[in-house]
């Protein structure tokens, strides 16, 4: 074949050999050509292979855990101007800004003061300097420190290296303090969780409802001498930001947001849209649904996720997808029977030297929790649960036990370190903050038990699938009475300075597609970037199409057509490789694998 391959790129039809003549005086020059096209392509294929090696070398040496655990946070003196110091390995700038708990009315108090912690990734491309990205990974309580950390030179490949990466913990996260915190000890905190009552449903409804009001009282109660939880809503984190970029001399706003992020970014929009330069919206959030509970949007492509596994385990085959039946609908009827039989019957982990070191239950509110973990990142995950529901149909829960304990999610009690909330801390995220900063954005939820249970009627209508796991977001608020002081309902609208880019995905579990377009519509000008894949945010599926778009935006400002749709680069069942070669697509693949702490935690 490489003979006529050859033989082609000079102009040759090739026509089929004489199988009656092996030699011929021209045979040398063939074996000699076959011979050095072999090691072009093998010295071509080397070369390539070292640059893709060097390219994912280079993000995983930036992971959090690698970094220098002899710094500290609380090395960096406070101050009211942003004072930059080298940190982690010398590999970031980092600070420590003092700001005003309460922006409306500022005090010199120290006790009225917060300290955000702030981290910069620098351009390294500095001919064509074109200033700082901030971005927020999500939940509320996602840390930006830890993420951009984690992921802020992925990010940087794709906006251009021409741009700094700033992000921060937002007041009450990580390194900031005072940090939310619900308990007066981590062992108390994980002692709590322990006592989870299950997915809220009939029977135990009262249970959760009454363990929610405790632990919002509980919260208030540890909370009650920092005042944070009066300071804690999206407005204030909003005017954070407006006071760091101010700090690092700018005067508009280049941000990329993700989940809640898109939360923080539309708020920030609002309140100061003249100066917005650049603003990417990804995993959109709806911003009435959040402020004001104007309707329930958010769950409603959930089971248009939950249909995505049926249709491709099916179009997968036997051979990739490990719960396949003939047609779509009966995969779905076989999952169902699945969960009433471990709902009679769940499913117990033996103790063994792979395994846990006592026995577990899989019960029915255990794999519904899998199951909704599983729509927020498709293409990795689909596969894998394909394989746990097949064992667990043959009362084998050991799939489901190595599952989640690959997923890091639950932290062994005693390993546990305790760190004051006064104390700055690298965290992944902060649990406590999210039903913080939730509820002080949310009118007050005086919902009584009944109430709530109409509440998780309506969710389970509008999705069988997971409407029951997300009666979190609701739960979370029950109980609470502490109401901030500065909370933003609106308008949301407003004419930027330059157009917002939306991007979304054709079916979100948990931000779908309307609540993107929902939040254009305040925003002239604003384009929504469509991705023709499903999970939770973009970054569920890797997209070198999208990728572009989001650089050619952050770069000089343009925005895809209207009614621009991407491909993903894989599809779910497949098996997912880097494309060697292409930056974009290697980069967001590097970026789907990570955990964005989108996922509740799963445990057992």
């Amino acid at each position: 074949m490489t003979q006529y391959y050859t033989l082609h790129l000079k102009g040759h039809v090739p026509s089929a050999p004489d199988r009656g003549r092996m030699v011929s005086q021209s045979q040398p020059w063939k074996i000699a050509a076959r011979l050095i096209l072999g090691l072009l392509f093998l010295l071509l294929m080397h070369r390539q292979m070292q640059w893709a090696r060097t390219l994912i070398n280079d993000f995983v040496d930036r992971e959090p855990e690698d970094v220098d655990a002899d710094w500290k946070w609380g090395d960096i003196k406070p101050s009211r101007t942003l004072r930059w110091q080298r940190c982690y390995n010398n590999t970031y700038d980092c600070a420590r800004l003092d700001v005003p708990m309460d922006w409306l009315e500022p005090s010199d108090d120290p006790h009225e003061r917060v300290v955000l912690a702030v981290i910069r990734l620098r351009a390294t491309e500095l001919d064509d300097y074109k200033g700082p990205i901030f971005f927020n990974p999500g939940g509320p309580g996602g840390s930006g420190v830890y993420a951009l950390i984690d992921r802020g030179a992925l990010l940087q490949t794709i906006a251009g290296k021409n741009h700094d990466i700033i992000s921060f913990d937002p007041r009450g996260v990580g390194a900031s303090i005072p940090r939310v915190a619900c308990w007066d000890s981590e062992v108390k905190s994980r002692l709590w969780a322990l006592q989870d009552v299950g997915v809220v449903r009939p029977g135990i409804i009262f249970d959760a409802f009454a363990r929610a009001t405790a632990l919002s009282q509980s919260c208030e109660q540890n909370m009650n001498n920092s005042g944070l939880l009066s300071h804690i809503s999206t407005a204030s984190h909003a005017r954070d930001l407006l006071e760091i970029l101010h700090q690092t001399g700018q005067d508009k706003l280049k941000y990329w947001g993700f989940s809640y992020g898109t939360i923080l970014g539309g708020v920030f929009a609002a309140m100061y849209p003249d100066k917005v330069e650049r603003l990417v919206s990804d995993g959109n959030v709806d911003y009435r649904e959040w402020h004001l509970h104007s309707y329930v949007n958010f769950l409603r492509d959930t089971d248009k996720v939950m249909e995505a596994f049926y249709d491709f385990c099916y179009k997968a085959g036997p051979s990739s997808c490990a719960f396949y039946a003939s047609v779509p609908g009966a995969i779905k009827e076989r999952l169902e029977r699945l969960f009433e039989r471990i709902r009679q019957h769940p499913v117990i982990v033996q103790a063994a030297e792979t395994g846990p070191d006592m026995p577990q239950l899989i019960t029915w509110s255990h794999l519904k929790r899998l199951i909704s973990a599983a729509l927020y990142r498709p293409i990795f995950m689909f596969k894998k649960v394909a394989t746990v529901l097949r064992a667990l149909e043959n009362g084998d829960g050991e799939p489901f036990y190595q599952l989640v304990k690959s997923e890091k999610s639950t932290p062994p009690t005693c390993s546990i370190e305790a760190i004051p909330p006064n104390v700055p801390r690298l965290e992944e995220g902060n649990d406590d903050a999210f039903p913080a900063i939730l509820c002080a954005d949310s009118p007050p939820v005086k919902d009584t038990v009944e109430d709530f249970a109409k509440f998780v009627e309506q969710l389970t209508h509008i999705s069988s699938a997971a409407g029951d796991v997300n009666a979190l977001f609701r739960m979370a608020c029950i109980g609470r009475t502490i109401r901030p002081k500065w909370r933003y309902t609106g308008p949301f609208e407003a004419n930027t300075s330059h157009p917002i880019l939306y991007v979304a995905n054709i079916a979100d579990n948990v931000t779908p597609l309307i609540s993107a377009r929902n939040n254009s519509r305040g925003f002239p000008g604003s384009v929504i970037l469509v991705q023709n894949s499903y999970g939770h945010t973009t970054l569920s599926a890797t997209s070198a199409c999208t990728a572009g778009y989001i650089r050619a935006y952050f770069q000089n400002g343009t925005l895809p057509p209207p009614a621009t749709t991407c491909e993903p680069d894989y599809h779910p069942f497949e098996d997912v490789y880097p494309k060697i070669g292409d930056e974009l697509s290697m980069v967001s693949y590097e970026l789907t694998k990570l955990n964005w702490g989108f996922v509740p935690r799963l445990t057992l």
